[in-house]
């Protein structure tokens, strides 16, 4: 069954992440390739923070999110936060996850109802708040046991976002 709900406006600082990239577009969408090759090798990670699992979209090579359309490339990660730069296994990367005001959303269901949740977001919440979309990654943090098929899975989407009047 697909929930979602507003949660809170959180302030975060940045986050040191380690973890796998790929390019893709909505229409050639290749994140369940990139999750299969990562969570195999996750526990080659040292140094990680909580069992929380970070996937992250970053738009900064297009336009941003502004002129998004299904067949915008942006950069999608599969990883965990890590306490410090070193130790990163081989063919892995480090990432910083930039802070700021993010908008937190509980999304409940499958994966397969994920754009139901982005629909809420963008088309309901977002042009009726105190807030506007900002210019940094947007991320999703799945919490431990997580699973793309379970019909209540939980997972937090956080909406990078800043005060119509910034």
């Amino acid at each position: 069954m697909h929930k979602v709900e507003f949660s809170r406006i959180s302030l975060q600082s940045d986050k040191l992440l380690v973890g796998i990239a790929a390019k893709m577009s909505i229409g050639s969408d290749a994140t369940s390739n990139l999750w299969q090759r990562f969570m195999p090798r996750r526990k080659e990670i040292q140094n990680a923070v909580g069992e929380v699992l970070y996937c992250v979209q970053s738009f900064s090579e297009s336009d941003g999110f502004v002129s998004f359309t299904p067949e915008t490339v942006f950069e999608k990660w599969a990883a965990v936060e890590v306490a410090s730069r070193n130790n990163v296994p081989d063919e892995m990367k480090l990432f910083v996850l930039g802070g700021g005001h993010f908008a937190v959303f509980n999304h409940c269901g499958p994966s397969s109802e994920f754009p139901k949740t982005l629909n809420f977001i963008f088309s309901q919440w977002l042009p009726k708040s105190e807030w506007q979309l900002d210019d940094r990654e947007h991320f999703e943090m799945l919490l431990p046991g997580w699973r793309a098929d379970d019909l209540n899975a939980r997972e937090e989407v956080w909406i990078p976002v800043k005060n119509n009047d910034q």
